[in-house]
């Protein structure tokens, strides 16, 4: 008896190590190491700027960028959401687009402050932990970007290190040294943390209606993107920063033209409502004996 309830057992556990493996799919994990894949990159710009090799580590966090897209979009073709998956994706952002962006302005700029300029690297890395707490806590309720409200709240963290990158940018384009100052990194961290954790709309290209005009636009946009990139790299994506931040005044006023119409049509709504009240109250009513 002992044998054959060891034998069960031993039965059943390799057929629980069976499903478990058949239900790990490469469409599954995809997802996931595209993630890791951008840890990687936004981690290894901090050793390359202890060397002082700017350029790779403004590269590094730029790659993360590009894998922090990509996974979300696998992501929702393949199905593979999760919750894992995004607990890990707000762990990777806050190292890549947090710690990574603040480490590279402190060695580059900042640590000629000393200790105030480690303070204001603080500050951005507490802005990020704060914009992906209140970004999970939105997911979760279904209170993020949709359809019929496409935009952020706040300014997205990878927008922010892109942001927090821009001074290195303008100085590989232009030299000088101007835009190594620690005034300016000030002013850019003021910014960003600001708008990190602030209410303000931002554009975000999750549920744009891709029709067919839109569609050719984007390719037109990206014949053009491609080449300048690689001649051009600095100056194309410090332009493409620019018009970003050119596009949030719109979105913003964009965004109150839409909440002021959502609010009519609520007010219209209960109105009516009302004036149906109204009129049952006021219809008299017959009761037959």
């Amino acid at each position: 008896m002992a044998k054959h309830r060891e034998r069960k057992k031993f039965r059943r556990w390799a057929a629980e190590q069976i499903q478990r493996r058949e239900e790990i799919s490469l469409e599954k994990i995809a997802p996931s190491v595209l993630t890791l894949c951008g840890l990687c990159s936004g981690v290894s710009a901090i050793p390359l700027a202890l060397v002082h090799e700017w350029k790779f580590a403004v590269t590094g966090i730029a790659m993360a960028m590009v894998f922090d897209m990509l996974d979300g979009r696998a992501a929702r073709m393949l199905g593979a959401d999760s919750e894992f998956g995004t607990q890990l994706d707000s762990l990777a952002d806050l190292v890549s687009f947090g710690i990574a962006p603040a480490v590279v302005a402190y060695i580059w700029s900042l640590s000629t402050m000393g200790a105030s300029g480690w303070l204001a690297a603080l500050i951005f890395c507490v802005c990020s932990a704060v914009r992906l707490a209140r970004f999970n806590v939105q997911a979760a309720r279904d209170e993020g970007a949709t359809v019929a409200h496409p935009y952020f709240v706040g300014l997205p963290t990878p927008a922010a290190a892109a942001f927090m990158m821009l001074p290195l940018m303008l100085d590989f384009e232009l030299r000088g040294g101007l835009f190594r100052s620690p005034l300016v990194y000030l002013a850019v961290i003021a910014f960003t943390s600001i708008m990190m954790v602030s209410t303000i709309p931002t554009p975000s290209l999750k549920h744009v209606r891709m029709t067919p005009r839109v569609r050719i636009a984007i390719g037109m946009f990206l014949c053009l993107f491609v080449p300048l990139l690689i001649a051009l790299p600095w100056a194309t994506l410090s332009t493409v920063l620019a018009l970003y931040a050119l596009t949030i005044p719109f979105v913003i006023r964009r965004a109150r033209i839409a909440a002021r119409h959502h609010a009519d049509t609520l007010e219209a709504d209960e109105a009516l409502l009302d004036v149906a009240d109204e009129d049952d109250e006021e219809e008299p009513s017959f009761h037959h004996r």
